[in-house]
């Protein structure tokens, strides 16, 4: 036939009825990485997806660069450089922190449900540990479309 000059699929041997040893190995190591970076002893500390950082008018413009960034999501749970402290253990991370080192300035993601009398906390253990400036992370508000049912632009 003029289509297949060379008949090579007649000279193709049959397709092996089980599967080879190295293939049940390549999976064995694709389940075990899995398995392995799913792993909370791999994948360093987050924060919940429930996390929220507040938002205000102008949170933007208030913004200034920040030299330490800790994040807070309850009175007795911070997240200082993947690590989870709790109050005690962040007033000795902040004074660690700022030792030698005048003019640092603090930003703390704080949860949208964390108190006031909390953040009153940070902000004193961040000024007695030495901390030139604290800020608050917000988000910007989102304008109100004017396309929403009730409302008046």
């Amino acid at each position: 036939m003029i289509t297949r000059p060379l008949d090579l699929s007649s000279r193709l041997r049959a397709a092996p009825r089980n599967f080879d040893v190295l293939f049940y190995v390549n999976v064995g190591l694709i389940a075990f990485m899995f398995v392995l970076f799913g792993s909370r002893f791999v994948l360093s500390p987050g924060l919940g997806v429930d996390f929220k950082v507040p938002t205000m008018d102008g949170a933007l413009g208030a913004a200034v660069p920040t030299d330490v960034v800790i994040a807070v999501k309850g009175s007795d749970l911070a997240f200082v450089e993947g690590a989870k402290v709790d109050s005690a253990g962040l007033r000795r991370w902040l004074i660690g922190r700022a030792q030698g080192r005048p003019g640092l300035r603090l930003l703390v993601q704080a949860d949208a449900s964390l108190s006031t009398k909390d953040l009153t906390d940070i902000y004193e253990m961040a000024r007695e540990a030495g901390f030139a400036a604290v800020q608050i992370a917000a988000e910007p508000r989102e304008p109100a479309s004017a396309e929403a049912p009730g409302k008046q632009p």
